[in-house]
């Protein structure tokens, strides 16, 4: 049977040769009114799309490949490609849209939809069907033709599909948010000569409730990433009893978990409230009277919380530019980012499932339960710090943080230097394994009396034996917590 590809591209770049492959392969090539001009100049007799479909473009041109016809031929799996015409294989690429989105400039015109439809069809239907989304994976199948690319290679190709269909709907989605005035425009990105906006499937951070004053200035790209980072940091602890975190620049200046919301405050402050002002505080619980009268006598850009008491709001309400906002629920989507060329996704990274049971004391004696609690909260808490992150904790607060350093030894170095003399008798966690033993000595040195960390060097022995010697207590989680 005569197998058939479908072509619909705005780079022509390659297109003539790779129809030509096709053809030789005894392919039967349809493509829409654009590409068959390109494929025709160059002598290759191919059908259009509307001949396929029995009828012409729709709207202006706006609708090409738009009918069943098309869309059951891409999804068909089975008998049922028995039944109908099947097309095995799906070359697109988009309109140019990222141009126009750039600065906000607002050009629907440019929104390609018949192209977007035909890259998920395909893409949903892998098992059966090859997509190429560019010219530079037109030679790979060219080489493996007749026989053509194998399924773990469609499914490569279909997941770039979807990649490209997302980065396409979030430029769409920035454009729209950024050419309005609607509450999607953010006051500006990480510098104020950036444009940006959010989006929000309502909720988490992102959909929270802002209860701030009326004339109070709107968020920030920042605002909103300290913000996440806030909550995520108090997420951490669980239900249990009150977590305050302090965030600056992504960074916690302090977490505390203490019987009450105010009290927690107070000892997240205390580990260092110089770098406190100008943060975002985020509590894992209601916000009261007394808690927002000490919030007040600092400053604050943002606070979150799930709940704020009437009189909390009435209090915090006379400070026009801080920020009030109420999350109703979280929501675990992936995280990521964008680099040249793609976007990084990854599964969020968790640590509440965690368990202190399932740590291996490899140096040192047995801790008492008031400084296994410490250990547990010390680990907790060193998930929200950029890497390489040392947390130096005690009575259920942080007493001193390294984070962001190139080195793991000057992590700890910093963490030491901002708990001072109330690092004797604390405890440390280490978001990933110590290379060498230099690290685990600046602590042991320092007066900590336990630490935690992954595991997982080289190294390891030395470091266990250095900490053995020293009389350190130390257990291995066998997880690391990462945070670039």
């Amino acid at each position: 049977m005569k197998r058939r590809a479908l072509i619909s591209v705005t780079d022509k770049s390659g297109i003539v040769e790779l129809a030509r492959a096709l053809m030789q392969a005894n392919f039967e090539v349809i493509a829409t009114s654009g590409t068959v001009k390109e494929l025709r100049s160059a002598g290759i007799e191919v059908r259009e799309v509307s001949e396929i479909t029995g009828i012409g473009e729709l709207a202006g041109g706006r609708v090409k490949t738009l009918h069943p016809e098309i869309y059951a031929g891409i999804l068909a799996t089975g008998k049922e490609r028995e039944q109908l015409t099947p097309i095995d294989v799906v070359v697109v690429n988009l309109y140019d849209f990222s141009t126009s989105s750039l600065d906000g400039d607002l050009d629907v015109e440019r929104i390609d939809v018949g192209g977007v439809t035909l890259i998920r069809a395909a893409a949903k239907n892998f098992e059966e069907v090859t997509l190429l989304t560019s010219p530079s994976q037109y030679p790979e199948l060219i080489e493996s033709l007749p026989t053509g690319l194998d399924e773990g290679r469609r499914r490569e190709l279909a997941g770039i599909g979807f990649a490209i269909t997302a980065q396409y709907d979030l430029s769409i989605a920035h454009s729209f948010a950024s050419s309005g005035s609607g509450s999607a425009r953010l006051r500006y990105g990480e510098n104020p000569h950036q444009s940006a906006s959010i989006l929000s499937d309502g909720s988490g951070i992102a959909g929270a409730r802002n209860l701030s004053h009326r004339n109070s200035k709107s968020l920030s790209y920042n605002n909103y990433l300290d913000a996440d980072a806030a909550w995520r940091a108090v997420a951490d602890h669980g239900d249990g009893e009150a977590v305050i975190a302090i965030i600056k620049h992504s960074n916690p200046c302090g977490i505390a978990k203490a019987a009450s919301p105010r009290a927690a405050f107070r000892k997240a402050l205390e580990c260092d409230p110089v770098s406190s002002y100008g943060g975002v505080i985020a509590s894992n619980s209601e916000v009261d009277g007394d808690l927002a009268k000490d919030l007040t006598e600092i400053f604050l850009e943002v606070i979150v919380a799930p709940r704020f008491s009437d009189d909390a709001l009435a209090e915090l309400q006379k400070r026009e530019n801080l920020r009030i906002l109420e999350v109703a629920r979280n929501h675990h989507l992936p995280t990521g980012a964008f680099i040249s060329g793609g976007i990084l996704i990854q599964e969020r990274d968790q640590i509440l499932t965690e368990s202190s049971d399932d740590w291996d004391l490899v140096a040192g004696e047995a801790v008492s339960e008031s400084v296994m609690a410490d250990l547990r909260f010390a680990w907790r808490s060193v998930r929200s710090v950029k890497s390489n992150a040392i947390v130096i904790a005690k009575d259920q607060a942080t007493i001193g943080i390294g984070m962001g350093q190139v080195s793991r030894v000057d992590a700890a170095r910093l963490a030491v230097i901002r708990g001072g003399d109330r690092v004797k008798g604390a405890v440390a966690a280490s978001d990933a394994f110590f290379p060498f033993a230099d690290g685990a000595m600046e602590l042991a040195n320092s007066g900590v009396v336990a630490i935690v960390q992954p595991g997982g060097s080289k190294r390891d022995n030395e470091v266990i034996e250095a900490m053995s010697m020293a009389g350190i207590s130390m257990y291995l989680t066998h997880r690391r917590h990462f945070s670039h």
